[in-house]
């Protein structure tokens, strides 16, 4: 079955940068649908809170989606050649401090259940 791996997370001061990165293994989920076919999403979620919505991606790359609180900062891409989907993370802010998730999903959405695959998460900690 396919599975996501995200990498990249680490330390970082206010104002500074990370690149996240979510490869996947495998071609095709249950369905068939190979994964170079499936949105791409990135979610974190800080202790006592909910997982939020950070970005998405659809198949093509033609289409991303934001979060509001990360416009302007983040910049989300895919390589499908690679398998890997990324995050590119400016102007870092503390509160952007949470673990971090990719996901595998039929379309780019801003809700967690519509996606069906999830990585295990890096975590991204920013210092003021």
């Amino acid at each position: 079955q396919v599975q996501l791996a995200e990498s990249g997370g680490g330390l970082v001061q206010t104002g500074g940068s990370l690149r996240l990165s979510c490869a996947a293994s495998g071609r095709t989920f249950a369905s068939g649908r190979p994964i170079s076919r499936y949105a791409m999403g990135w979610f974190r979620q800080a202790p006592g809170k909910e997982r939020e919505f950070v970005a998405a991606i659809d198949w093509s790359g033609g289409s991303t989606s934001y979060a509001d609180s990360v416009k302007g900062r983040f910049t989300i891409s895919r390589d499908n050649g690679k398998n890997t989907v990324y995050l590119q993370m400016n102007s870092l802010k503390p509160e952007d401090t949470a673990k971090y998730y990719c996901a595998a999903g039929f379309s780019y959405a801003t809700s967690r259940y519509s996606y069906d695959y999830w990585g295990q998460g890096t975590q991204v900690t920013v210092s003021s």
